[in-house]
């Protein structure tokens, strides 16, 4: 499970049934448990729905060699939440 701060978020993507696409360690050291799903993230509606704090940041990697991707970091405890660009069902 990600931190407290995301995990809300985790578990509503896991009941709507989202499938779980990677996890872990994925970047560096400063990565702690990252957890993608393949959805596209709604990222306003989501921010509205969840109210995260304000350590909670919006992350999104436009670098198609190393990997598409968009969701929320944490940045109290290095981890993260992602989702797809485009291509998939979109998670409000």
């Amino acid at each position: 499970m990600v931190c407290d701060h995301l995990a809300p978020l985790e578990q509503a993507l896991i009941e709507s049934g989202a499938q779980e696409t990677a996890r872990g360690a994925v970047w560096s050291k400063n990565c702690r448990e990252w957890v993608y799903f393949n959805v596209v993230l709604e990222i306003p509606s989501l921010q509205r729905r969840f109210s995260f704090p304000s350590c909670v940041e919006v992350h999104e990697n436009k670098d198609q060699k190393s990997g598409l991707e968009r969701g929320f970091v944490c940045n109290a405890c290095n981890d993260a939440v992602m989702g797809l660009v485009h291509g998939g069902t979109i998670c409000r």
